[in-house]
């Protein structure tokens, strides 16, 4: 899952810091920050995921590029619950998204859930330049905002791919009436 850019408190070997939490799973995360965490190793972190409770757990480094380091969490059932609790929740909002590549009858498809919005710019560009997508799914999607549209818009008219619509029910404003523009102008495949 894709989610805004969050602040967490970290900790390793009696150091301590921050670092901003720039993408999180129900297994693990990753993490920019300036503490030299070692890999391999364990380190604690504090975060929430918007408006959760406070999420207390920890964690080993399994690779680094820079000061951005991927760990895994060593949760226990109770933690493992409050972090997909959060992770729904945020979907469901749609302040944090979630972009898979799934086969589909030998197609390619691209699902996105939760928000459609500017923070899935490199992902779902990165994905229309190096996977052949056949459609795109919005049918998880929760809320879409202009840089979403603009999204749909370049699938649609520069790489002939087939939008599937969102819900109705989609905080959609004018927005709403956009997309369907954008997805009836496209593709029939």
């Amino acid at each position: 899952m894709k989610e805004q850019r969050r602040h967490l408190r970290l900790g390793q070997a009696g150091c301590a810091g921050s670092g901003r939490l720039e993408n999180l799973s129900r297994g693990g995360l990753m993490v920019r920050s300036e503490l030299p965490l070692r890999v391999g190793a364990l380190f604690g972190c504090e975060f929430r995921v918007f408006d959760s409770p406070l999420i207390d757990l920890s964690a080993t480094v399994v690779n680094q590029v820079g000061d951005c380091f991927g760990a895994r969490f060593q949760s226990g059932p109770i933690s493992a619950w409050l972090i997909q609790e959060a992770i729904d929740q945020a979907l469901a909002q749609g302040v944090a998204s979630m972009l898979r590549i799934n086969e589909v009858q030998g197609r390619q498809v691209m699902r996105i859930d939760g928000g459609l919005n500017a923070g899935l710019r490199s992902d779902f560009m990165d994905n229309l330049k190096r996977v052949t997508i056949a459609e795109i799914d919005l049918s998880g999607v929760t809320n879409i905002d202009a840089a979403g549209l603009e999204l749909c818009h370049v699938a649609v008219e520069a790489y002939r791919i087939r939008v599937l619509p969102p819900p109705f029910g989609l905080r959609e404003g004018t927005v709403g009436a956009k997309f369907k523009l954008i997805a009836t102008s496209g593709v029939d495949k």
